[in-house]
């Protein structure tokens, strides 16, 4: 362990604690930012959404196709992305797609047809999952770094700059045009990207994947693998139903609101800012949730809490009662995607952090068109009621699995 701890230090920025110290406090300030970033470029564009929906002249079905295409993309990227953060590191991989999805957010406002926004999502999606895998794969390595458990303030960071995307969409639906707006997007991305892109070019990853290798026989390293593949996928599913909720609040509730109960554009682009407001508090308050009720107990109460608050706001009747249902499903949600990443990454390491968080980014991204095929078979409220469905299955498997890891734990 003292050669484990000298190496670290080596690699995270020289042979002084001090150095090292601030090299990994720049690391952290800069990935938190392009959490943030992240956050903020994918809220600005689906609290347009409807705009964008309105110029194409698109039905939910073929709005549901088009959002297909962020899927294809954000899937077909994250196979690749691994490859890529192992060839290349996490952290130029981390730049590149910034500034990727800073330029592709701006496309979907230029289309005038739904083929042509599908195609246009379909890179923007693509930057969407390069992005998502690489901060992620950069987190994992700085988390292990700083032998703190950090991971959920990357994920309030998101959950933040969601917030202020959304927030900052909704005051200017009324008065400035999608072209506008999300070039002014495409603006800040690259602004910020260039603000902390360099720290990441700077410094390498701190901490390599053999560097915490443990060595174990073929027969019980074989035995752990069988056993822990099975539950890190039960955790990836936990966090692919709670993604599914995200990304169905993200893509169709300011819709739901507009459409459904007549809100102002304004007032409709503000449910999903409720949404990441209160997804945010509950991050920010992750740490000391989990020391009072621990991880199980966490699970299950905050996927009740989330399927509960679904319900009210896909079946309420006014946009008030709305509101506050989408602020319980982001109070409920907040918690339950870190922790299932963070129960698989005990289980199998980093790579059952890259499963884990494989499933759960997908879950977000085909959320959204599930939703819109459920939306013209049956009706919008209807469909999401999926998420409250969802939520109440991931409360379940986590109880399910509340003894996951007690055997490599011994």
């Amino acid at each position: 362990m003292p050669l484990l701890n000298k190496v670290r230090t080596a690699v995270s920025g020289g042979p002084g604690g001090d150095t090292a110290t601030d090299s990994l406090s720049r690391l952290r300030s800069a990935l938190t930012l392009f959490f943030a970033l992240d956050g903020f470029l994918f809220a600005g564009w689906v609290v347009r959404i409807p705009a964008v929906k309105q110029q194409t002249g698109a039905s939910a079905g073929d709005l549901g196709l088009a959002l297909l295409g962020v899927s294809a993309g954000a899937v077909i990227t994250m196979t690749l992305t691994g490859r890529l953060c192992r060839r290349y590191g996490s952290h130029p991989v981390t730049v590149a797609t910034a500034v990727l999805l800073s330029l592709s957010v701006a496309l979907p406002a230029l289309t005038r047809s739904p083929l042509a926004l599908g195609l246009v999502l379909l890179v923007f999606g693509a930057a969407y999952g390069g992005i998502n895998v690489a901060m992620n794969s950069a987190a994992v390595d700085l988390v292990t770094a700083l032998r703190r458990p950090v991971m959920p303030s990357f994920h309030a960071a998101f959950s933040l700059g969601g917030m202020l995307g959304a927030g900052i969409g909704g005051l200017l639906a009324g008065s400035l045009s999608p072209t506008t707006h999300l070039l002014g997007l495409t603006v800040v991305g690259l602004a910020l990207t260039a603000v902390a892109g360099p720290v990441l070019l700077r410094h390498p990853s701190p901490v390599l994947p053999e560097t915490l290798a443990t060595p174990a026989g073929p027969a019980s390293a074989g035995t752990r693998a069988r056993a822990s593949r099975r539950t890190v996928v039960v955790f990836g599913v936990i966090a692919l139903c709670t993604a599914y909720g995200e990304g169905a609040l993200a893509d169709w509730g300011a819709l739901h609101l507009e459409q459904d109960l007549h809100a102002h554009p304004g007032v409709a682009a503000a449910g999903y800012s409720v949404f990441a407001l209160t997804m945010t508090a509950g991050r920010l308050s992750g740490t000391a949730l989990l020391e009072r009720l621990g991880q199980t107990r966490t699970l299950v109460a905050g996927g009740a809490t989330a399927a509960a608050g679904m319900l009210l706001g896909a079946l309420a009747p006014t946009v008030w009662a709305t509101l506050l249902g989408f602020a319980v499903t982001g109070l409920g949600l907040a918690n339950i995607f870190p922790v299932a990443v963070a129960r698989a990454g005990a289980l199998a390491g980093p790579g059952g952090v890259a499963t884990a968080s494989t499933l759960g980014y997908g879950g977000m991204l085909l959320g959204p068109p599930s939703i819109g095929f459920l939306a013209d078979w049956f009706s919008l409220p209807v469909a999401l009621t999926t998420v409250a469905v969802l939520a109440a299955g991931a409360a379940a498997m986590g109880y399910w699995a509340r003894n996951a890891g007690a055997e490599r734990a011994s």
